[in-house]
């Protein structure tokens, strides 16, 4: 498995919403500067987002975007597929009867299943408030 640029973006920019987000929306402007990504991809992401009902948006002056629900009602593989990361650990485990190379199942792709499994249960269990509750306390500079 292997999430994307965009897989990582989304999530940073999610937390960042949810950081900054009081009673109005929040722009992709002040979003990408927070981040420090680009505005334009950050729209890209964003209209996932919205598409996946994770966020809306609000036009005009002070607009932006806002989270739909509660960010402890928000979890990570929400996000990570709604910006269209496929949250598998190999290409094995997609294919439940045969391997496209040898035409049966391999010894291990049972545990690449499982490996799966395991990774889209904490993913679907850790909501952005949690990470949130994680995170807080000073800003560590990279």
């Amino acid at each position: 498995m292997r999430i994307t640029t965009r897989g990582r973006y989304a999530l940073r920019a999610s937390m960042a919403l949810a950081r900054l987000q009081t009673a109005s929306p929040v722009s992709i402007n002040q979003l990408a500067e927070e981040e420090q990504i680009s505005s334009v991809f950050l729209e890209q992401i964003f209209f996932k987002l919205r598409r996946a009902g994770i966020v809306n948006s609000v036009r005009g002056p002070g607009g932006g975007f806002q989270f739909v629900k509660n960010p402890k009602d928000i979890t990570l593989l929400e996000i990570l597929e709604a910006a269209g990361e496929e949250m598998n650990v190999s290409d094995c485990d997609k294919h439940a009867k045969t391997c496209e190379k040898t035409g049966r199942r391999c010894f291990s792709h049972s545990v690449w299943e499982d490996v799966t499994a395991l990774l889209n249960d904490y993913f679907s269990k850790m909501t952005l408030a949690m990470v949130m509750e994680r995170e807080k306390g000073p800003r560590q500079s990279v």
